[in-house]
């Protein structure tokens, strides 16, 4: 029977490296930070190739293959999260607000954020509909400024791609 041998922490370091740089990469080609996913790429191939040559000069031990499965899902994991720190792109809060004459709009603008709004009907009445533009980061900011000017807001938000002057015209891009 095989033996828990230390290689096996190299091997899950490496595949835990290897995997968080590739899913960082992925969600960055996602959101079309092309040169920063290229310089992540080849640090990404790299820790792989050191990796892939350690794992198959230890194939005979069936842990090792068990730990390199282990620092695969750990990578994903810690990918995805490093992303979420980062937080990078934009979104765009759309917010529908129960009073016309709000000051939740000036509010936001006073805060520096892009904000479009108009008035709308609804099925009980007449409503704001509050469009914000701001970074990813502060998603969640924006979100909880609306919520305590109006507790009874419906919000959605969803990351954007692309977008072209407006607001912030070309110094974003």
């Amino acid at each position: 029977m095989s033996k828990l041998e230390p290689i096996i922490f190299t091997i899950i370091a490496f595949n835990i490296m290897y995997m968080s740089c590739f899913t960082l990469r992925m969600m960055l080609v996602m959101k079309g930070q092309k040169v920063l996913a290229s310089m992540i790429s080849m640090l990404e191939v790299y820790i792989y190739l050191l990796g892939l040559a350690i794992v198959l000069e230890n194939l005979n031990n069936p842990f090792n293959m068990i730990g390199y499965c282990i620092g695969w899902g750990i990578g994903v994991y810690l990918g995805s999260r490093i992303e979420e720190y980062l937080a990078l792109g934009y979104v765009t809060v759309q917010a529908i607000v129960s009073s016309v004459n709000f000051q939740l709009p000036m509010v936001l603008q006073m805060q520096g954020y892009g904000v479009t709004s108009w008035s709308a009907e609804g099925k009980s009445g007449e409503r704001t509909v509050i469009q914000v533009l701001a970074k990813r980061r502060y998603e969640q900011r924006v979100i909880n400024l609306i919520n305590n000017m109006s507790p009874n807001a419906f919000i959605i938000s969803y990351e954007l791609k692309n977008f072209k002057e407006g607001f912030w015209g070309k110094s974003l891009l």
